[in-house]
């Protein structure tokens, strides 16, 4: 098995890039079309658990839309083999509290209809 084909590396350093433009302008068709249908796919948010597209999905589109810009302090890209590979991220957000910093993780998987979220945690790290 090949770790971190630079091809399939290049690839989802193009596609992430979507998801985030996506993410702090919450485009909810677009955040949903890259997460895997699979009754078995997940999110681990700051304050829900979410189990399966249907809960993804009313998540998406009942979130607040407001303040969700975000600066991307590190991302990595760990790919095993050529269909299968981690995101994880470190972020900075603004708040009325000052800075919040948080970390995001995703596992990718490259199916039929092309690369997939097939699992996700975002948590948020404790405020000094």
């Amino acid at each position: 098995m090949t770790i971190n084909d630079p091809e399939v590396i290049a690839e989802l350093r193009i596609l992430y890039p979507h998801y985030e433009e996506a993410l702090v302008t919450n485009d909810v068709d677009t955040l949903v079309s890259m997460f895997w249908t699979g009754p078995q796919v997940m999110r681990f948010g700051a304050t829900e658990n979410l189990y399966g597209p249907e809960e993804l999905v009313a998540f998406r589109k009942t979130r607040p839309s407001a303040n969700l810009a975000r600066t991307v302090t590190r991302l990595d890209i760990v790919s095993f083999g050529r269909d299968f590979a981690t995101i994880t991220l470190e972020f900075e957000r603004a708040s009325n509290a000052g800075i919040v910093h948080g970390r995001q993780s995703q596992a990718w998987v490259r199916l039929a209809e092309g690369w997939r979220i097939v699992n996700a945690h975002v948590s948020l790290l404790p405020t000094a």
